[in-house]
C-alpha cells in the first residue's frame, strides 16, 4: 500500500499535554498556550498556523453544546413571573389599604356630610371637564336649538376622554338598577372605588351606589364655565369657599345647558387610576 494514501492519524484532544523528554513546556506572552497547543497537536495540515488564524483566532469556541430552553419552559417562566408580579401588586394594594385605614384616610365624618360643602368641588370638576373636553364659551344670549346642537362636541371625541376622566365632584344619578330603592338617588361623588360611587345627596345623606347591575346618568356642561382669558397651561380657578355669598355658586350642572350620558356600571368596575391606562373594548350590554 502506498504510504501517501494512508488515513491520517486523528488527534486525541483529551490526551495529556505532550512534553519533550527531559524538558518542560513553558508558555509566555510571546508564545501563549492556545495557539501553541493547537498548532502543535490539533492540526495535521501543512499550514497549522494558517488554520489557527482562520478557524480559532478571535472566535468563541464552545466545548459543549449549550442547553436550549424550550418554548414550554419559557412560557411557564413568563407565567410565573406574571403571577409573582400580580401577587406583589395585590400585596402592595393590601398594605396601602391597611395604612390608609390606620391613618383614617377613607374615614368620613358624618357631621360634615353637607351638600353645600361639596359644591366648590363640583364647580372645580365643571372647570376640569370644560378644559378636558375643549368646550366652547357660552354665548351672551340664549342660542337657538340648532345653534346649540352645533356647539355640542362630537361624541366620538368625547367618549374616550370620559372613560378615562376623574368623576370626583360630578353629579351621578341612578337611572336604572336591579335594586329599585336606588333608582333616582342622585348626589355629588366624593369617593369612587372599584365597585361603587359614594355620593352626598341634597338631603345631606351619604349614599353608597354599587356599580354592578346599575345604570347611571352623568351630566356634562354644554358650554365652558372657565373665563375667556383662561389658557390650557394656567391652573383652574378655585371656586368660592362659601357658596352662600354668591348665588351662582349654588348652581350645578343640572341648572345650566348640559349633555347627558348613560354610564353602564357593569362595564365600569375599575378603579379611577386603572381606567386612565386601560383600553376599553366594545361589549354587548344586557338591558336591566
Amino acid at each position: 500500500m502506498d504510504p501517501t494514501l494512508q488515513k491520517p492519524k486523528e488527534a486525541d484532544i483529551y490526551a495529556s499535554f505532550p512534553s519533550r523528554k527531559g524538558e518542560r513546556i513553558q508558555f509566555s506572552s510571546t508564545a501563549p498556550f492556545t495557539p501553541t497547543y493547537v498548532t502543535s497537536n490539533l492540526s495535521l495540515t501543512s499550514d497549522p498556523m494558517g488554520m489557527y488564524n482562520t478557524r480559532v483566532k478571535g472566535r468563541q469556541v464552545l466545548l459543549e453544546n449549550p442547553a436550549k430552553e424550550s418554548r414550554a419552559m419559557k412560557a411557564l417562566a413568563e407565567k410565573r413571573a406574571l403571577k409573582k408580579k400580580e401577587k406583589e401588586r395585590k400585596q402592595l394594594g393590601i398594605i396601602v389599604k391597611r395604612e390608609a385605614k390606620e391613618k383614617g384616610v377613607w374615614k368620613f365624618d358624618e357631621s360634615q356630610a353637607k351638600y353645600d360643602l361639596f359644591l366648590p368641588l363640583h364647580h372645580l370638576w365643571l372647570g376640569y371637564m370644560s378644559e378636558l373636553l375643549g368646550l366652547s364659551s357660552k354665548p351672551d344670549s340664549t342660542p337657538a336649538p340648532d345653534v346649540a346642537a352645533k356647539a355640542m362636541p362630537h361624541s366620538s371625541g368625547m367618549h374616550p376622554k370620559l372613560l378615562k376622566a376623574d368623576y370626583h365632584g360630578s353629579i351621578m344619578t341612578v337611572s336604572q338598577s336591579k335594586n329599585p330603592c336606588l333608582v333616582g338617588v342622585s348626589g355629588i361623588v366624593i369617593h369612587e372605588t372599584e365597585n361603587a360611587f359614594k355620593v352626598v345627596t341634597k338631603k345631606n345623606k351619604v349614599k353608597l351606589l354599587p356599580k354592578q347591575n346599575s345604570i347611571f346618568t352623568l351630566a356634562v356642561p354644554l358650554y365652558s364655565v372657565l373665563p375667556p382669558t383662561h389658557t390650557p397651561n394656567a391652573p383652574l380657578p378655585l371656586p368660592s369657599p362659601s357658596p352662600a355669598a354668591d348665588p351662582a355658586q349654588k348652581q350645578t350642572v343640572l341648572d345650566m345647558p348640559h349633555i347627558q350620558f348613560e354610564l353602564y356600571g357593569n362595564q365600569f368596575c375599575f378603579r379611577a387610576a386603572e381606567r386612565a391606562g386601560r383600553k376599553f373594548k366594545h361589549k354587548e350590554t344586557i338591558e336591566l
